[in-house]
């Protein structure tokens, strides 16, 4: 699961990410969140141990709020970042009426 070879990995050698290459990065963190949520609550709902349910719940909680920082980061960088997101809320705003 865990993939550590990433363009990412060598900046402590100096390199300096551009702003476009940061944006990236901050969706990839995203989307690393929502991958350990899914991780951490499917092992959590496949075991009986209750502490370690419990831990892994709390965990997931956690990365969910991660997933939140990177989102308002991601949208401060990228000011049309937001607009995509609005679009699709309103494109489901719409199925949703159509369907009551």
């Amino acid at each position: 699961m865990p993939e550590f070879g990433t363009p990412y990995s060598v900046l402590s050698a100096g390199k300096k990410v551009s702003k476009e290459e940061l944006i990236r990065a901050v969706r990839f963190f995203v989307a690393a969140e929502y991958e350990a949520i899914q991780l951490y609550e499917e092992i959590a709902e496949s075991t009986e141990d209750k502490l370690a349910r419990a831990v892994l719940y709390d965990i997931a909680e956690e990365e969910k709020v991660h997933a939140g920082e990177f989102l308002r980061l991601l949208k401060e960088l990228d000011k049309e970042e937001e607009k995509f997101y609005k679009e699709g809320e309103e494109e489901v705003e719409e199925m949703i009426e159509k369907l009551k």
